[in-house]
């Protein structure tokens, strides 16, 4: 018997080996019991994913990295702690007195002297406009390569690669003799006669400042100018038809799609100005008349090595530490707070 002499069912239809039934859905398994209908197929069981490879492999390739790193700031960092919660002075260096733990004495003295949360508050005041500054010439010197052409955006670009190149030390006396009162050009072109620029608290901060925005800059300037670059043209060119001016498209457009780029060089900027010591001190020979121009580095400085109080000077460059970690995983938390991918 054929296929197609086969009864028909009780619905009035005819079913063949080949075609599904009422009922039965298209691709259904073949018939087991003789009747011409078709058996559902069984549930499949959910594949396992496979396990990923490489395990230790990434590990390894990072392994000689770990270990310069462990070596050039886990062990110092350790040591910065341990000297900290002992009396070290000339006398336990020299080894004629054993080195004695004090445990959190020299935190007391230290948080107790007026002088420390004066520097404390002139670091972080002084931190603050330095990277502020950094990233409002760094962002319009990007802004300003995308406007202009090839020759000059390499002149600009050369120039800015050669400040950030030169040496932090050379640089600050190069500076310095630049708006020295006797000898300085700086002075002349601005008909200031013999003003002495180091001699003030502020304008000594000022000088500082200028400097450390001059070798800081190419930083942020090439970054944020590579995160340009990549943003679409036509997200561009559709603010500008808008009628969005050049600042309202940075404001409303670049920076929040620059947002991670302007994330990193923030935080950078943070960790650089808020440690910066050759500047001070090579500018200010040493903190400035009567330290009126002391940072934390160059404070913890003076008392470890000027004043041979190491394990002082230990305890501020942990205070150090501990605020800029902080600072930086403040930010960061704020940023994942409002959604941000880093």
């Amino acid at each position: 018997m054929t296929d197609a002499a086969l009864p028909p069912d009780r619905g009035g239809t005819v079913t063949t080996a080949g075609q599904p039934g009422p009922g039965r859905p298209e691709g259904a398994g073949p018939d087991r019991s003789g009747t011409g209908r078709r058996t559902a197929p069984a549930p499949s069981k959910p594949r396992r994913r496979p396990a990923p490879r490489g395990g230790w492999t990434p590990w390894l390739y990072l392994a000689p990295a770990l270990v310069v790193l462990g070596g050039l700031l886990v062990y110092p960092v350790y040591q910065l702690g341990l000297i900290s919660f002992l009396e070290y002075t000339q006398a336990q260096v020299s080894g004629g007195e054993p080195a004695r733990f004090r445990g959190l004495a020299n935190y007391t003295e230290l948080f107790a002297d007026d002088q420390f949360w004066q520097v404390l508050l002139a670091t972080v005041g002084f931190a603050a406009a330095c990277v502020v500054c950094t990233l409002a010439v760094g962002c319009a010197l990007a802004v300003l390569l995308t406007r202009v052409r090839a020759v000059p955006r390499l002149v600009l670009m050369l120039a800015a690669l050669g400040a950030w190149a030169t040496p932090t030390i050379t640089g600050s006396t190069v500076w310095l003799f630049l708006f020295d009162p006797d000898f300085g050009p700086v002075d002349r072109l601005l008909g200031l006669g013999d003003f002495s620029w180091t001699y003030g608290r502020y304008t000594a901060f000022l000088l500082v400042l200028l400097e450390v925005v001059w070798c800081s800059f190419p930083f942020v300037m090439i970054t944020v100018y590579a995160g340009i670059r990549a943003v679409p043209g036509e997200v561009l060119e559709a603010a500008a038809l808008d009628g969005a001016s050049q600042w309202r498209i940075w404001r409303s457009v670049l920076a929040p799609m620059l947002r991670p780029i302007l994330v990193i060089v923030t935080v950078q900027s943070v960790i650089w100005d808020f440690k910066v010591f050759t500047q001070i001190y090579v500018i200010t020979n040493g903190g400035g008349i009567a330290g009126q121009n002391l940072v934390l580095n160059v404070y913890a400085y003076q008392k470890a090595f000027a004043s041979s109080q190491y394990s002082l000077g230990s305890a501020i460059g942990v205070v150090t530490l501990l605020i800029l970690l902080a600072v930086t995983l403040g930010y960061l938390r704020l940023l994942r707070r409002q959604g941000e991918e880093l």
